[in-house]
């Protein structure tokens, strides 16, 4: 369907339309989580290659394309070189998005999950406890990413031969996610009025 989409939307739109950059990240997409990570890699490095043309190195949708294909790679490779991508992938994030961009984080995420895979878990949680910091500060405790962030980290201990540091985070994530109050529901609000969209 994705393929189809794309045909689509070159003939419409034209091959460097932002649209039909957009559905060809989204055959990537859809090509690697049906298990095709070398299809994935390969729509990802040529669209690297026109994002770089048509919006420049530094464009959000540039970086955010090449994380993807970090990932990727490594999922269709190993884990070889992802840590150093993700290095410098977090080195342009931050020059040019910001220290505390969700991409920026998310980058972080990758590169903790890259020097895990390759054999280097103390590294990854030197890189997780640094973004769990920053994203309660920026995201707040109970934000999923940050949640994400608690129980990763608990991991990467484990794998660091830290078992009690380990358990005291699975307990701290699960102690953080116990304490959130469930969402509201209708009858905790007064009734709104119904908003037309016009």
């Amino acid at each position: 369907m994705c393929k189809e989409l794309l045909v689509d939307v070159v003939r419409v739109l034209g091959p460097d339309h932002p649209d039909t950059l957009h559905t060809r990240a989204l055959l990537a997409h859809c090509k690697g989580r049906a298990g095709n990570r070398t299809g994935a890699v390969s729509v990802l490095e040529e669209l690297l290659a026109d994002r770089v043309r048509v919006l420049g190195p530094d464009h959000p949708d540039t970086l955010h394309t090449r994380n993807n294909l970090i990932h990727w790679q490594g999922a269709a490779r190993g884990a070889a070189g992802a840590a150093v991508a993700y290095e410098e992938l977090l080195a342009d994030e931050v020059r040019v998005l910001g220290p505390d961009h969700p991409h920026t984080l998310h980058a972080r995420h990758g590169l903790a999950h890259g020097r895990s895979r390759a054999g280097d878990p103390s590294g990854a949680v030197s890189v997780l406890e640094e973004l769990l910091a920053d994203e309660v500060r920026v995201l707040g405790p109970d934000h999923p990413d940050t949640l994400t962030t608690r129980n990763n980290l608990a991991s990467a201990r484990g794998e660091a031969g830290d078992v009690a540091g380990a358990v005291a985070a699975r307990a701290l994530a699960r102690h953080g996610a116990s304490t959130r109050r469930p969402p509201p529901t209708h009858q905790d609000h007064p009734r709104k009025p119904h908003l037309l969209a016009v």
